[in-house]
């Protein structure tokens, strides 16, 4: 990946006298003396060959958008991992997550030479997560069927929006709406967090699908012996937060769900319920918690809509 930027990286300085010159026939351009700083790290520093900040196009501009075929400022950071990846199909609140190898001091220089471009036109922001992480996401949540690109520091992937599936958990009803492309598709009634375990309110993102799973209570603090603590298998376990909030099989609770809360704040549903949510649900559709008590946090690593 080095060796390919270097590579495109000489071209460019080979050719900038001509881009430049076609550049500045448009007047769009922003030019210094020779002997000023390059405007990027890395960036034009030619002989005699004004330093130039090629036009870029808005994060989430179409693919047509003339400024999108210009070149990309050399990166300040090492081709990074970028979040979906390659060919993957998202859900609508899936945030473009890039990682560095190394952490990245000058954030504005590093966002000039991240590329993201949409089939449908989107308005969104970079936010950053310390200096090896930057994430990316519209305002509001992605078109549905958008064919998204992102290129990085040499790291390019591309991939597509699915089809609009959103679950809303209700705590005042006990119930779970899940609407496929707007339309109502299931009802299902679930038991969310008991008092002090409550369900914070907000928008979580599917993250992973576990078939079964072992939930443990010692691993966020509350030993097995404990009242309050629990050891055992569940299926169908869908990640919603890191913090450990699931969507899953609860036999167990079948009498309270569409009832009465009593989880420890997942959202507790049938056996059947919790298959068909898994086989219909991908990574990074949302699941929106409200009328319950709190807040989901923006820290979580999922909490980018809060």
């Amino acid at each position: 990946m080095e060796r390919n930027r270097a590579v495109r990286l000489t071209r460019y300085r080979r050719t900038g006298l001509i881009a430049l010159a076609a550049v500045a026939a448009t007047g769009a351009v922003v030019a210094a003396p020779a002997s000023a700083t390059p405007l990027w790290p890395g960036g034009p520093d030619v002989p005699g060959v004004p330093s130039a900040v090629m036009p870029q196009p808005d994060p989430g501009s179409l693919p047509t958008d003339p400024n999108a075929k210009a070149p990309i400022p050399p990166a300040n950071f090492a081709a990074p991992s970028i979040s979906p990846g390659d060919g993957d199909v998202v859900g609508v609140a899936m945030p473009i997550i890039i990682n560095f190898k190394d952490p990245v001091g000058d954030h504005a220089a590093a966002e000039k030479s991240i590329r993201i471009t949409s089939t449908n036109k989107v308005n969104g922001h970079f936010y950053w997560m310390g200096d090896k992480q930057v994430r990316w996401r519209p305002e509001d949540f992605w078109p549905a069927g958008s064919k998204v690109t992102v290129q990085a520091g040499g790291t390019d992937v591309a991939y597509e929006i699915g089809d609009e599936f959103i679950a809303t958990a209700d705590d005042e009803t006990h119930q779970i709406t899940v609407t496929h492309n707007g339309e109502v598709v299931k009802t299902m009634p679930t038991s969310m967090g008991k008092k002090g375990h409550e369900t914070p309110n907000g928008i979580y993102i599917v993250s992973e699908k576990n078939r079964k799973m072992i939930m443990d209570s010692s691993t966020y603090g509350v030993p097995v012996t404990d009242p309050q603590g629990y050891k055992l298998e569940v299926e169908y376990a869908t990640r919603m937060s890191n913090s450990g909030i699931f969507v899953h099989a609860a036999p167990w609770s079948v009498a309270q769900q569409g009832v009465s809360d009593t989880s420890h704040g997942c959202l507790n549903v049938s056996t059947e319920d919790a298959k068909w949510f898994q086989e219909n649900v991908k990574k990074g559709d949302p699941v929106i918690v409200k009328n319950s008590i709190g807040t989901f946090s923006t820290g979580d690593g999922w909490g980018d809509w809060n």
